[in-house]
């Protein structure tokens, strides 16, 4: 009987050598004479302990990382005399990072073969659509209206609002288009889901089709994640050969077919109407709204277009009913939250949880702090349009509401943690100068506003003229926040005026020598 052994195959994961010590466990059981299966699996979201391998036993998975290739023969040694390792963690299920989260989007992610639609459908998948075939549309719509789920892209947009409208409006065809362009800096959960659990992403997406009538799907998946790509076609492939996609799908008469588009990694392509132009072959520019996409969306057709999290939480919610996910989180944030930590954090990763939780919980227990060890100053949250939060506001919890109402937004759930060397007058200019070079030049407030936005927070830096220039910078904010088409522009100002009003000691003019002798 052979020894089955889990390599993550997740982008983060091969990035520190999960390739390489797959092969050594190869290479080393050969040579040894021993029976090995290696699963390539997603990833748990521990970044921190990849390479991570986990070894099937009686008892459940045991885990032990992170695994180098020098580590392996020991490890193997240790595996066929049952005896103890140095890099074992115990049962994977019980280490207290992933034991503490509610993982009801990611639950499969990192324990099944990505590529393999038996071993979805083993661990629980299809379930939800095979229900979602015996409710039909409007049951299925009430169920996720009932479900409280929200726009996981950032927007925060109630799901069933966007399905109903879909589904009403009259056309000869209607699309579903999946927003996999994951953009902001410190995120990874659609990557992770889309190398770790394809066919869940397929199943919602599925779901989507039938409820609203849509009989074709695009997932638009930026260039920068081709193992996202690949995992993504392979899944579509076996999702076909198996019934799953195509005509009469599931058996039912239902019909619904997708296709994997990608991206040339322009950021604004995030935005929905620039990804529809994109998707339609021309330059991703912003469209003006109304006719809003659910209307008028990819060929002039009413479309729905979600967030990869938005379709990943859809089998949950019909397999286990809408209370069930509704349970979770509080006031109009229901459900549970992918949240991933990054930047100077020693436990990065992505940790999955209802809302609620404070961010002082995800900064200082769950993550650990700083890698540096240093104490954290400054914490960007939602991307790099989030507003910067000091300690002070560590007691915010993790909700849309509780964000907007001191300023902020969670975006897409990603946090980006900076201890106290951070220059934050630095953290502004970059703000304005990624919006310069990510504008997609449609409007003026986004365009010109943020190269002029990075001249004058130059000028306040160099200490030309401080008072004058943040007040200028103020008024530039308020002019791109109300002025510009889409969120690119509109959201710039976040990371800015938070920074002006929460470090404000950084932008202050720095006496001259003479001042200071007065």
């Amino acid at each position: 009987m052979s020894m089955r052994i889990f390599v993550s195959r997740d982008a983060g994961a091969v990035a520190v050598g999960a390739d390489e010590v797959a092969l050594a466990l190869e290479q080393a059981a050969a040579k040894r004479g021993i029976a090995i299966e290696i699963v390539r699996t997603g990833s748990r979201g521990m970044y921190w302990l990849e390479p991570l391998v986990e070894v099937a036993t009686p008892q459940g998975r045991i885990a032990f990382g992170p695994v180098t290739e020098t580590d392996v023969p020991s490890l193997l040694d240790a595996l066929a005399s049952n005896t103890p390792h140095l890099l074992r963690l115990g049962a994977t299920d019980e280490i207290p990072w992933l034991k503490r989260q509610t993982r009801l989007t990611f639950a499969r992610c990192g324990v099944i073969d990505p590529r393999s639609l038996e071993d979805y459908r083993a661990h629980g998948g299809y379930k939800g659509f095979e229900r979602a075939l015996s409710l039909g549309p409007d049951a299925i719509l009430n169920e996720v209206t009932a479900s409280g789920l929200r726009g996981r892209g950032g927007a925060g947009f109630p799901t069933g609002i966007k399905w109903k409208t879909v589904a009403q409006a009259k056309a000869d065809r209607k699309f579903i288009v999946c927003n996999a362009d994951e953009g902001d800096s410190g995120t990874f959960a659609d990557r992770m889901i889309m190398e770790g659990d394809p066919f869940l992403v397929i199943e919602g997406m599925t779901t989507a089709g039938i409820t609203v009538g849509a009989t074709k799907g695009y997932i638009y998946i930026r260039s920068e994640y081709p193992h996202a790509v690949e995992a993504m076609n392979a899944a579509i492939v076996a999702a076909r050969r198996g019934g799953y996609l195509g005509d009469k799908i599931g058996g039912s008469t239902y019909s619904f077919d997708m296709e994997v588009r990608v991206g040339a990694g322009a950021y604004v392509c995030g935005e929905e109407t620039s990804l529809l132009e994109s998707l339609e072959g021309r330059r991703g520019i912003v469209r003006a709204k109304p006719p809003l996409p659910a209307h008028h969306g990819l060929f002039g057709k009413p479309t729905v277009i979600n967030n990869v999290l938005s379709f990943a939480a859809i089998p949950f919610i019909l397999a286990e009913g809408a209370k069930a996910y509704a349970d979770f989180g509080m006031g109009r944030s229901r459900g549970t939250m992918p949240i991933q930590l990054a930047g100077n954090i020693r436990h990065g990763g992505l940790f999955e949880t209802a809302f609620g939780v404070t961010l002082g919980e995800l900064v200082d227990d769950i993550g650990g702090g700083t890698f540096t060890g240093r104490p954290v100053r400054a914490v960007q949250v939602g991307g790099p349009l989030g507003a910067y939060f000091p300690r002070a506001l560590f007691d915010t919890p993790f909700d849309y509401e509780a964000f907007a109402a001191r300023d902020g937004l969670i975006g897409h759930g990603g946090i980006v943690v900076f201890d106290d060397s951070v220059d934050m007058r630095r953290q502004a200019r970059f703000a304005m100068e990624f919006c310069a070079v990510e504008s997609c030049g449609k409007c003026t407030p986004c365009r010109i506003g943020s190269t002029r936005g990075v001249e004058t927070i130059e000028k306040i830096i160099s200490g030309e003229r401080v008072h004058e220039n943040l007040a200028l910078v103020e008024d530039l904010c308020n002019t791109m926040k109300f002025g510009s088409l889409c969120a690119l522009g509109g959201f710039t100002p976040y990371p800015v005026l938070s920074a002006l009003k929460h470090f404000r000691e950084d932008f202050a003019p720095i006496p001259t020598t003479l001042q200071a002798a007065e």
